[in-house]
């Protein structure tokens, strides 16, 4: 199972190692098998006001919402209800859980095709672990988040580009590359206190560690107030911050040599191999 940790950390999932976040409306999160589609899960949290607010939520879809009634999903008391659709000419259903805790209500929906099972939704559900107010998580490392995928993505992009106009050169992400980021990092043409510019930089060299080093893949660290973009090899303790790298050197006006990071991250690969 993998877990997934919604930004600002309300609350968590675990779900299908083989399925995938993907992109969604604003403030929902979707996940499914690219590879073998069995359904769509999807899962959105709203705070309300009052410290019963997921309580009167629940008491209102019962109210409103035709065919719903109460279940038990694991510890989860839901108001559980399902719709039928036709899309392209083939039928799916869409299962439906409401639930929550004091000010945190959750909606979660399992869209599959009709006469199979809920149980894949269910069991997300059964897995909803939700923050309470004041709580603070313990440190947590999940698979990268498609936030995180957005600004690792502009951050790259921007860094591409800048580095293709200032030396009129390809950039392919490739070791031999390190020394054009170096030489456009030590042009002078930009000041310490430009800091999306200087994390840019350090994106673009984190792209060139996930090309290099097998087993190098992006990750989402959760670490109380502070959610961020880094890199971890394979299932081992060796992890990079590429952006911090890079930004907490220049930022405090010491040099950041580029070279001598990727060899002592691979050295620090190559000791766990």
């Amino acid at each position: 199972m993998r877990k997934y940790i919604s930004p600002g950390a309300w609350f968590s999932v675990e779900y299908p190692d083989a399925w995938r976040e993907f992109e969604d409306t604003e403030d929902c999160f979707l996940f499914y098998n690219p590879d073998k589609w069995t359904g769509n899960f999807r899962i959105s949290a709203y705070r309300g006001g009052m410290k019963d607010y997921a309580y009167r939520c629940l008491e209102g879809e019962l109210q409103t919402t035709p065919g719903a009634r109460r279940v038990k999903v694991g510890t989860w008391d839901c108001v559980y209800s399902k719709e039928n659709f036709q899309e392209n000419n083939v039928w799916y259903t869409s299962h439906f859980w409401l639930t929550g805790q004091a000010e945190v209500s959750v909606e979660c929906s399992f869209t599959t095709m009709k006469g199979e099972s809920p149980r894949p939704g269910e069991e997300i559900v059964r897995s909803l672990r939700v923050r309470a107010q004041g709580e603070r998580w313990p440190k947590e490392v999940i698979p990268v988040r498609v936030l995180e995928i957005n600004a690792i993505n502009e951050a790259y992009d921007w860094a591409v580009s800048t580095i293709k106009k200032q030396l009129t050169k390809d950039f392919t992400a490739v070791e031999a590359d390190i020394d054009s980021i170096q030489r456009v990092m030590d042009s002078g043409k930009f000041s310490s206190s430009q800091r999306s510019a200087w994390e840019s930089f350090g994106f673009a060299f984190g792209a060139i560690l996930v090309n290099e080093m097998d087993g190098m893949e992006w990750v989402t660290v959760i670490d109380g107030d502070r959610e961020y973009a880094a890199l971890r090899f394979a299932d081992t303790p060796v992890m990079v911050c590429p952006a911090a790298l890079v930004w907490d050197k220049v930022g405090k006006g010491k040099s950041c040599s580029l070279r001598a990071e990727y060899e002592h991250i691979r050295q620090e690969v190559e000791s766990t191999l």
